[in-house]
């Protein structure tokens, strides 16, 4: 157990010493600024619940073989920058045993704690974002760390390379700032209406990336257990070719599944969510780059 909180897959994995350990699990049940449905602060706890349930096997490898250790919660108490203090510290912890990162949010904003602590071990390194919605807005209600500023942040702070992917809901100012900062897109329209590209990322996209994937990303049909469902969104299998696309051949040095709102009783959505972050460590090792 991992604080008040079981560890990822615990009925089927043996707990092991973090240096022995290639992904490392941070639950951060981060919810202050939340826009319509609430409920993000239960999905770092769902998501590791509905985890026993999973099989080691995954389809086509055991992921869970390198080795997983689950991190206790990230104390979400205080301001967005205490708490983003305590997310980096928790990413450099995981770094310092040799781990990738897996964070579980709560919302959005928690991957910029993460994208915070890379940057000072990596530097540069590219952002792919699975989301329906941009998330490139400067503010929002009165706060620079809202979810919906979060990749904003990535960009006009700390100056990340971002593509993004199964976007279907974005304001005026986030299509201009899109445009002049010529931020890469495959929206959800195009995704649903056109064949899929043979090349997913540009050529000269960094090799090391950040996976984020928002779970409004899957369409509403899929996934309606989160705060802000959007119609016309990525079906399972489409999220899952197009994670294989754009992490095949590149590094990743990161990932987290986030926005996930328990609805009780629907345990379908948190298994998708808890299957969605097994299936993603199962490409990095099938299809990435160590």
């Amino acid at each position: 157990m991992s604080g008040t909180y079981p560890d990822f897959m615990a009925d089927d994995l043996e707990p092991m010493a973090p240096a022995d350990c290639r992904y490392h699990i941070i639950p951060v049940p981060y919810e202050e600024t939340v826009s319509y449905g609430g409920g993000t602060a239960m999905g770092p706890s769902a998501i590791l619940e509905a985890s026993a349930q999973l099989e080691l096997w995954d389809g086509f490898s055991v992921p869970a073989r390198r080795g997983v250790y689950t991190q206790g919660p990230v104390d979400c108490t205080g301001g967005p920058e205490v708490v983003l203090d305590r997310i980096s510290a928790a990413v450099k912890t995981a770094r310092s045993h040799g781990g990738m990162p897996v964070v579980l949010g709560g919302e959005h904003t928690v991957t910029l704690g993460a994208l915070r602590a890379l940057c000072e071990e990596y530097g540069s390194f590219g952002v792919v974002q699975f989301d329906a919605h941009a998330d490139l807005r400067a503010s929002y209600e009165g706060s620079p760390f809202s979810h919906a500023c979060v990749m904003h942040r990535a960009v006009a702070d700390l100056g990340l390379p971002l593509f993004q992917l199964g976007v279907r809901a974005l304001c005026e100012d986030e299509v201009a700032f899109r445009r002049e900062r010529s931020i890469p897109h495959i929206d959800a329209w195009t995704i649903g209406t056109s064949p899929m590209p043979e090349t997913l990322l540009p050529a000269d996209f960094p090799e090391n990336i950040y996976v984020t994937f928002d779970v409004d990303g899957l369409d509403s049909t899929v996934m309606p257990a989160t705060g802000t469902p959007v119609p016309g969104g990525l079906t399972w299998y489409q999220a899952q070719r197009l994670l294989r696309m754009a992490i095949g051949g590149r590094r990743v040095i990161g990932f987290d599944v986030v926005e996930l709102a328990p609805i009780e009783g629907l345990h379908a959505c948190d298994f998708a969510a808890a299957q969605l972050t097994y299936s993603i460590m199962g490409i990095i090792e099938r299809e990435g780059r160590d």
